[in-house]
């Protein structure tokens, strides 16, 4: 897994930016009743979403948190007052206390289903009845596109799907959250080329193959030899999923 304290500064810039932000927020806005009230955004990394969230929806009064001291810090510059540090796993915040949680990108970088039935548990304490939680699934293959990249990828060894949607509507369902509604938005600026598919890999982006592994440079060779090297493949799309809690 990434040091996010490590990446919070090159963050936004290697992921899409504004742009993918705009996206994404309009997205999970479209999802949650457009009414004032209390939302937080959980793992909200450099606030670059949450941010968009609060400027949108100015009723909502909009808390961000996040494990990665880097990343909070960045967030406080976006959502001064507003952001704190925390464990997604045990939030600090009382039963009921939100009308919204949501989690962009969070997911699918826990370890085990167990974890995320923590997250998705926790998310639920904190809502309150008629709230309604929002979150990204199946992120990893919203990244397949069916180009060139991905077939010369296919081989590669992968982590468990986390938040797989299925997965994630049982776990849902067991913290007493009911599924209410999906959408999906472009990544924006994150389509591939195999030159910067080349750096990933070199990087340790892709978790089953760090820095150094023989196998990564075999892939990294069979990228090389593809055409158009700096030519970006297609956007990936990300779906969100909806859940409520029932209640007045």
């Amino acid at each position: 897994m990434l040091d996010y304290d490590e990446e919070a500064a090159a963050y936004d810039a290697t992921r899409g930016g504004e742009p993918r932000a705009r996206e994404a927020a309009h997205a999970v806005l479209g999802l949650i009743p457009d009414r004032p009230g209390r939302l937080l955004d959980v793992a909200c990394g450099t606030g670059i979403v949450t941010r968009r969230l609060a400027t949108a929806r100015p009723a909502l009064q909009v808390t961000g948190a996040d494990l990665a001291p880097g990343m909070i810090r960045r967030a406080a510059d976006r959502l001064p007052g507003a952001v704190l540090l925390a464990d997604c796993r045990r939030l600090p915040f009382a039963d009921a206390t939100f009308d919204a949680v949501t989690s962009v990108w969070l997911l699918h970088l826990l370890p085990a289903p167990a974890d995320v039935h923590a997250v998705v548990t926790e998310c639920a304490r904190v809502l309150r009845p008629g709230g309604v939680y929002v979150t990204t699934v199946d992120k990893a293959a919203a990244h397949d596109v069916g180009s060139d990249i991905d077939a010369v990828l296919a081989a590669r060894p992968r982590r468990p799907a986390q938040d797989a949607a299925d997965a994630v509507t049982a776990h849902a369902g067991e913290a007493g959250l009911a599924p209410a509604g999906r959408s999906a938005f472009p990544g924006l600026g994150q389509g591939r080329s195999p030159r910067t598919t080349i750096a990933d890999l070199r990087r340790g982006w892709f978790t089953r193959l760090p820095p150094g592994d023989p196998r990564a440079e075999s892939l990294a060779a069979a990228l090389a030899r593809l055409p158009d090297q700096d030519r970006p493949r297609p956007d990936p799309l990300f779906q969100l999923r909806s859940f409520t809690k029932p209640g007045h």
